[in-house]
């Protein structure tokens, strides 16, 4: 922000505050919730021009990279980022304004946690001056705090014996991306989730493209690996989807010696205790190295069908009754585990437009957003007597499973199920 705009829209935002203090008291005696509490403000967008206003950083970690598997902790000293121009902050200004309690209450398990700010080949124009005023705008809205960033440049659109992900031109631009993110991110203080589902989707690809996914992703740690004050955790797919094993060799592929470790079900909907058993074996596997869980989608586990092989399936494409999980913290109470984050972003579609998601992905869902917020938990593991979260039955074609032959219905299930 230009210095006399600034203090017009702080002006503004301040008649704000009476009507997000009801909101903020919601989580206040909420369990695990580490992150500093944000400053009840709201702007249109962080990506403006912050200026040069900010002038206090994170503090430092003793050893920010923790390479170590038997460092401490990088992360435990972090408060992380709030950011008040999610849509979801928005969301809940509207729905106070409105009357509308129950549904304030609700956004508000989603507005007042620090989630990840995505970047990709998406983050245009000029990716290196975004993030940079990104940082500086974090410090503005909330001194001292750690922006979190999940990285996704790898390409996985498709997924078929003829998808080559852009080719060599765009393994290409993505290094370039790689080496632009790390100037701009310099010496700052920051954690990294790098590339969520990019080892799982390798098989999507031509066969001659694979290697070259792998040898992407093992240029990009090498890359990132290298800030100094970065805590970098790679993608290492979710307890229902890979195995250990194959986890494990893509890990090693990719250079993990080189970061903290590694992180799990960044979009899928597994059970956290579930991915905490999964990491350790893991872990076993790539010399005992950490990793964080993202919980974000966690609150009522997955939903299951038996497919037409026998297999049990979980749905991934958009399932209904989900709740937010277990909140942000480093005080996780499990060994191994760094933390549990919120490293995807719920209330965003991410899995296109199947069960009524809208396109393009990533586009702001109101009803999905309160659909997390209205079933969250704190649950780690799934309840005695409970049924896919839920103490109720309800149906799997109200749950959102495919209609047929695993083939997903684009109409929501509240329009087509009984």
């Amino acid at each position: 922000m230009r210095a006399g705009r600034s203090w017009s829209i702080l002006g503004r935002v301040r008649r704000l505050v009476p009507i997000l203090s009801v909101a903020v008291a919601v989580l206040a005696a909420a369990p695990g919730a580490q992150a500093q509490r944000p400053n009840p403000l709201t702007v249109p967008d962080l990506f403006r021009d912050c200026g040069s206003q900010a002038t206090t950083r994170p503090n430092q970690p003793a050893d920010p990279r923790g390479t170590n598997p038997a460092a401490a902790n990088p992360l435990a000293g972090d408060s992380f980022f709030v950011d008040p121009s999610e849509q979801s902050a928005k969301d809940l200004v509207r729905y106070q304004r409105a009357g509308r309690r129950a549904d304030a209450a609700a956004i508000a398990k989603l507005a007042l946690r620090p989630k990840a700010r995505w970047l990709g080949a998406y983050t245009r124009p000029n990716m290196p001056k975004k993030v940079r005023n990104y940082m500086n705008c974090v410090q503005v809205f909330q001194p001292g705090a750690t922006p979190l960033f999940t990285v996704l440049r790898h390409q996985g659109k498709q997924c078929n014996p003829r998808y080559d992900g852009g080719g060599v031109a765009e393994d290409n631009a993505t290094k370039a991306w790689y080496r632009d993110l790390a100037g701009a991110i310099g010496d700052s203080r920051v954690v990294i989730a790098f590339e969520p589902d990019s080892i799982g989707t390798i098989e999507c690809l031509a066969r001659s493209r694979r290697q070259a996914r792998k040898d992407l992703l093992r240029y990009g740690v090498d890359v990132l690996s290298q800030l100094p004050n970065a805590t970098i955790y790679l993608e290492g797919t979710a307890s229902d989807w890979k195995s250990a094993r194959f986890v494990a060799s893509q890990l090693r592929s990719m250079g993990i010696d080189k970061v903290r470790g590694f992180m799990l079900n960044v979009t899928h909907y597994d059970w956290t205790s579930k991915n905490i058993a999964f990491g350790r074996r893991v872990s076993r596997m790539v010399g005992g190295k950490p990793f964080v869980v993202s919980t974000s989608y966690n609150g009522r586990g997955p939903v299951s069908y038996t497919a037409r092989s026998k297999k049990r399936v979980n749905v991934f494409c958009n399932p209904r009754f989900r709740g937010l999980g277990p909140a942000p913290t480093t005080k996780t109470g499990f060994d191994k585990v760094d933390a549990f984050l919120w490293l995807n972003r719920p209330g965003l579609s991410g899995a296109g437009a199947c069960n009524g998601g809208p396109l393009p992905v990533g586009t702001w869902w109101p009803a999905r957003a309160l659909m997390f917020g209205r079933y969250a938990t704190d649950w780690v593991s799934p309840r005695r007597a409970s049924r896919f979260g839920l103490s109720r039955r309800v149906s799997l074609c109200r749950l959102g499973a495919p209609v047929s032959g695993g083939r997903y219905s684009t109409v929501a299930p509240e329009k087509r199920c009984r």
